[in-house]
């Protein structure tokens, strides 16, 4: 698969509870939760890591987004990889990007028993514009995608982010997509094949980027036959809407039904095509190269 990790963030703050309250744990992010026990945290995630990690003192935990939850650019993975990295630091230790990768795509898949792929947190944890390549439960192979810079900035400019204001669970949406897997398997072999020559377009300095908006409408004809749930005619409507107005290509993000489409346009179209969805909220966006940081952690440990 192709992927790019983008400039809009999850911060978690993660802090042993001093030992002043009623509670063992509290947990702040859309919902305030405050319990005695792991066993008794609603959310899923929280209690997993720390179970995973074998957390034994009251912890206090604070999440704040830069985007909606259900969104479809990973949210929900993006938390636990940055979670599992606090809470590694607060037990002095220090992962790797793959560790940090396994270990969430483990919670995820294995504890929690969600239906998630695994390209959400290796891209969260890795970072950057990769090629990723998946081969079983514990091999996960990232390479780069190392463009010219100029080549680099003009792709930037050229994406465009809207927010179609519909929330799904990635989970629920998967479960048919996987139920179709054997069905499907021409369909999958074929957008799996898009990837080389995706990364080929983009590292060969004389290809025409609207060859790989062209590959991105392929890849989104594609994925819409995979399950009934991926579109609705809503989205259908604001993809075609886009098209008309000038974009090259383009998709729906995640695992569809809702959540961000992404269109690739030049930049002097971007403008026409901002007017003509004036009901979608447009989000800037650059690439980020990074992956789960640890922007701050103090030692002091009062108590």
């Amino acid at each position: 698969m192709l992927s790019t990790t983008i400039n809009k963030y999850s911060y978690i703050t993660c802090r042993y509870l001093p030992p002043f309250f009623e509670y063992q744990y509290r947990i702040r992010y859309y919902h305030r939760e405050e319990t005695q026990t792991i066993d008794e945290i609603q959310h899923p995630s929280v209690r997993e890591c720390l179970r995973f990690l074998e957390i034994k003192r009251g912890v206090d935990i604070v999440h704040h987004g830069d985007l909606p939850a259900q969104s479809g650019l990973g949210s929900s993975s993006t938390f636990t990889v940055g979670l599992l990295h606090a809470l590694y630091t607060l037990k002095h230790q220090m992962p790797t990007k793959r560790e940090l990768a396994l270990n969430a795509i483990r919670i995820e898949q294995d504890l929690i028993k969600e239906s998630v792929g695994s390209q959400d947190q290796t891209a969260a944890a890795f970072g950057g514009f990769n090629k990723i390549e998946f081969g079983g439960n514990h091999e996960i192979i990232v390479k780069p995608i190392v463009m010219e810079p100029r080549r680099l900035d003009h792709l930037q400019h050229s994406v465009m982010l809207f927010f179609t204001g519909l929330s799904r669970t990635a989970s629920n949406v998967a479960e048919e997509q996987i139920r179709n897997i054997n069905a499907k398997k021409v369909h999958l072999g074929d957008m799996a094949a898009m990837v080389d020559e995706a990364v080929r377009l983009l590292l060969q300095p004389g290809e025409d980027l609207r060859d790989f908006g062209r590959l991105l409408h392929e890849q989104w004809q594609l994925k819409r036959q995979l399950a009934s749930r991926i579109s609705n005619p809503e989205i259908d409507a604001i993809y075609e809407t886009g098209i008309r107005a000038g974009a090259l290509g383009g998709k729906l993000l995640g695992a569809g039904n809702g959540g961000f489409m992404l269109f690739l346009a030049e930049p002097e179209t971007q403008e026409r095509i901002r007017q003509a969805l004036p009901h979608l909220l447009y989000v800037s966006c650059r690439f980020d190269f990074l992956g789960s940081q640890i922007v701050y952690f103090s030692q002091e440990d009062f108590f």
